[in-house]
Formats: C-alpha cells, sequence, structure tokens
C-alpha cells in the first residue's frame, strides 16, 4: 500500500499518525520455518539481512504477513548509506556488515496472522492486532509509534528530522489494506537550496536531443565543488528546451572542470561520481556531459544523507542574480539530531 505526499499534516478526529521511517520498506511472511523478507519491488531480501532472519523465526507467529521497515540505527540517527551498503553480491561481507552495524524492523501494519486475512479489516483493527501480536517484541523488532494526536504528530516532525526520519505518516483509522494504491498520505520536509549546475545526463529516450537530469554541486569548505545530487522533475516540452539552453555552457566546459577526473570510467569506479556505476545503476547509462560551472539553479531538496540529497532535488528556478561561488553548504539548514531513542526505544 503506498502514500500520496501533502502539504500539511490533515486535521480530523479519524486520522492514526506515525512516523515516516527512512529506510527499506518490506513485506515479511512466514510460514513455519519458510522466511520471506520481500522488498518494495518483490526481491528477496534475505541474504542480506541474515541478523534479522533468527529474531523474526523467534518472535513472529507462525503464520503471518507484516508490513514494515528496515532500517540501521547507528548513534542518534537513522543511516540509510550503512542501508545501501548491504545490498553487496559477497556474503562475507553483509555478514561482517550485519555484526558491526545489525539492522532492526519497524512495523506499522499486519496483513495475516494464523490464517487470517486482515487486509479487507479497517487499519484501526490492524493495528490493535499488531500491538497485540508483537506487545512483548524485543530488538530487533520494534513496533511503529502511532497517534491520533495531531500536535503529537506535529511534534515528531519537527523534532526527530535531525534522527533521520522522514516525515510523517497519516492513515485513515477505517481504511482497508489496498495493494498498489495511494491511499495513505505522507507529510515531507522540504526546503530551498541554490546549487551549481556542472553537468547533466541525456534523457534515456531522447539523448541528444531532449536533457534527462542537471547534475548539482556545492562547494565545500576548501572551495571544492562537490557533487550533491540531481534535478530531474522536467516536462518533455522543458528536457527539449534545456538542450538549447545549455549548449553554450558546453563548449570547452572539460577543459578546467573541477570534475575533469570523473570524466575518467575507471577513475570514478565505485565511487558516487556523476559517471560512476554502482550496484544500484542496473546497467543504466550514468556518462555524463560537462557544463562550465557558471549556472546557479534555485532546487528543492527534503533533506541530506552526509553530504548528499536523500533524494531527488526538484526545479524552481534559475538564478541569474547568484555568483556560482556563493552556491556552499553554509547555505543549509542543519537539524540537530535528537535522541532516537525518544520515538525508537530500544534503537539498535
Amino acid at each position: 500500500m503506498l502514500a500520496k505526499r501533502v502539504d500539511d499534516i490533515p486535521s480530523g478526529e479519524n486520522w492514526i499518525f506515525e512516523p515516516k521511517w527512512d529506510g527499506f520498506r518490506t513485506l515479511i511472511f512466514r510460514d513455519g520455518d519458510d522466511l520471506l523478507i520481500q522488498s518494495r519491488d518483490g526481491k528477496p531480501l534475505n541474504r542480506y539481512f541474515p541478523d534479522l532472519i533468527e529474531p523474526l523465526l523467534a518472535q513472529l507467529p507462525l503464520r503471518c504477513v507484516l508490513d514494515g521497515e528496515i532500517v540501521i540505527a547507528h548513534g542518534d540517527v537513522l543511516d540509510f548509506d550503512a542501508l545501501q551498503l548491504r545490498i553487496h553480491p559477497a556474503a562475507s561481507r553483509v555478514k561482517m556488515l550485519a555484526q558491526q552495524m545489525p539492522a532492526s524492523v519497524v512495523f506499522f501494519d499486519l496483513l495475516c496472522a494464523d490464517g487470517r486475512d486482515l487486509r479487507e479489516e479497517p487499519f484501526r483493527v490492524r493495528r490493535e492486532a499488531l500491538e497485540d501480536l508483537l506487545h512483548a517484541a524485543k530488538p530487533p523488532l520494534h513496533i511503529t509509534p502511532a497517534t491520533k494526536d495531531r500536535a503529537h504528530a506535529g511534534d515528531w516532525f519537527k523534532r526527530f528530522e535531525g534522527a533521520g526520519l522522514d516525515g510523517v505518516m497519516a492513515k485513515d483509522a477505517e481504511i482497508t489494506y489496498q495493494p498498489d494504491k495511494r491511499v495513505m498520505l505522507k507529510i515531507k520536509h522540504e526546503r530551498d537550496c541554490d546549487c551549481v549546475v556542472a553537468g547533466f545526463r541525456w534523457h534515456k529516450n531522447g539523448e541528444g536531443t531532449m536533457v534527462g537530469s542537471l547534475l548539482l554541486g556545492l562547494y565545500d569548505d576548501s572551495g571544492a565543488l562537490q557533487h550533491v545530487g540531481v534535478c530531474a522533475s522536467f516536462t518533455a516540452a522543458k528536457r527539449k528546451e534545456l538542450v538549447k539552453f545549455l549548449e553554450p555552457y558546453r563548449k570547452d566546459a572539460l577543459k578546467n572542470h573541477p570534475w575533469k577526473s570523473w570524466a575518467d570510467e575507471e577513475a570514478s569506479a565505485g565511487s558516487r561520481m556523476p559517471g560512476a556505476k554502482s550496484r544500484w545503476s542496473q546497467g543504466k547509462d550514468l556518462s555524463w556531459e560537462p557544463l562550465r560551472p557558471d549556472l546557479v539553479v534555485e532546487v528543492a531538496y527534503e533533506h541530506m544523507q552526509g553530504h548528499r540529497f536523500r533524494h531527488m532535488a526538484h526545479f524552481r528556478r534559475w538564478r541569474p542574480d547568484k555568483p556560482p561561488e556563493d552556491c556552499t553548504y553554509e547555505q543549509l539548514e542543519v537539524v540537530p539530531p535528537q535522541e532516537l531513542a525518544k520515538i525508537f526505544p530500544k534503537a539498535r
């Protein structure tokens, strides 16, 4: 079951609010000794999270299906980068990471228990059944906090972003479980930032005729331009317009480009640079076209993961009035982490 984005936490008496966890969405199926940890796109995740197998078999009933999020808590924050590292082809590497930074599962819905299909039950009933089922759960298994108090949800939204939470979910208490339907609501953080546009990628369906995404950069304290993410929220018409708009900035762009070395595929292999391949790219063409770093764009972003935007940024407007050297990390709002235990009582 999916969610659609809204601008504000809804009012009314029939909503149940939850924190929005920033991890890997998962469905977990158990049938006796058979256990499947399944990703949102239907892929098995068991081999990447061996540390969860034993606790799940020990604490879940013999037959059940639960919906939740796999997260890794590191100190005061959720660590999405550590979660990504688990998707590795080498079992020895996965095992080592599981020992160093074990994962947890935060459950927020119950679809089936002991042969009883709960998908047609209202969410308030599923939530009560989930609480009864896991009332004695121990780490790394958790039930997400929930409240009917809008003010309490607003407090979560403001205070716990620094701990890595992604916002707030709002669920109608009477809603049934509807796979692939955006019937839940999500309220996420959004901020503005001015970035240098230092390159672009062609659109997969229009190489040479349509721009797919802009490569964004911010200057660090040493004056180096760091790649922070991409902006790709354009209509087909805008993608075509961008080809002509960017053309003047392509001339001799690589000559003194701050990312010149990244044009060498071997030099960028295994990194998170614009031209790099990774196990997440799944064969996609990530080659890029350099631009002279003279353009400034204002984008909307949700939050930072380390030194990069956690999700794709969204185009707001061009900033011809702002010099590129003013696009630094200092402009970003830094949200201090609150104690994660406040909302994730026994985080691992």
